[in-house]
């Protein structure tokens, strides 16, 4: 599809880059990213894929917007509180750019549902909260080799990776965190988290997904990012494939 003049306008600081371009752009104009969670990194995670200019997003998120949320979740604003957090920001996303095509389903994600509802997706943002709900949608996305960008925060720590479990020598999410889905969640409620920090990781999140549908710069699949907001320290580690992962290992 060619740009038009008012598109060239409005990504022009993309196209300009040469790692980008008039092609890279156009791949993000028609791509499909599945956003899982509209909270703390889901909100600047749509921001930035919808002024990017991702096509078609589609939010998951089952929730309301709370009082307490706004500390960290800067799609929403005090007005919003009761709200279902996936209309208000699809209303966010209108209002910012035009050319991103919008879907909402307001329902929890599940091992249940997710296939379908991660199919035709060509990458799937997860930044949900609870630990069941990542399996199945890595699950998922493992099921149907959709790259999966899988970012968390808790307290001071962040963490993101990208997964493509269905390459020889590439890890899944199960070779990460392992298998067990009835491990206790601790969520923020509980622990506390630094709000600017689910913008570090959203927006992290938004520059891999970015990086995943345009193919610039070093490959990052099997590697995490580690944040240290206390330290003030990224670090990167390598992830090993795991010969006998019951997801993406060998039969």
């Amino acid at each position: 599809m060619d740009l038009t003049d008012d598109q060239l306008d409005r990504y022009a600081r993309h196209i300009i880059l040469k790692e980008i371009g008039g092609a890279g752009q156009q791949a993000l104009l028609g791509a499909h990213v599945v956003v899982i969670g509209a909270g703390g990194i889901g909100s600047p995670a749509i921001q930035y894929l919808a002024a990017a200019g991702v096509g078609r997003l589609t939010l998951i998120d089952d929730d309301t917007v709370s009082l307490s949320n706004l500390q960290r979740q800067t799609l929403f604003a005090t007005a919003d509180v009761g709200a279902a957090k996936v209309e208000t920001a699809a209303g966010a996303v209108a209002r910012l750019n035009p050319d991103v095509g919008v879907a909402t389903v307001r329902e929890r994600i599940d091992a249940g549902n997710a296939a379908a509802l991660l199919a035709g997706a060509d990458v799937v943002l997860d930044g949900c909260d609870n630990f069941a709900t990542r399996l199945a949608v890595a699950d998922a996305a493992l099921a149907l080799r959709v790259p999966l960008v899988s970012a968390a925060v808790g307290q001071f720590e962040g963490q993101l990776g990208l997964f493509r479990g269905w390459d020889a020598d590439k890890p899944c999410y199960r070779c990460f965190v392992g298998g067990d889905p009835d491990r206790p969640d601790i969520s923020c409620a509980d622990q506390g988290v630094l709000g600017a920090l689910t913008g570090v990781m959203g927006s992290l999140a938004a520059l891999e997904t970015v990086r995943a549908i345009t193919r610039f710069g070093d490959d990052s699949a099997g590697k995490l990012l580690l944040v240290d907001a206390l330290a003030f320290r990224f670090r990167t580690l390598a992830l090993p494939k795991d010969p006998g992962c019951p997801a993406c290992g060998p039969r």
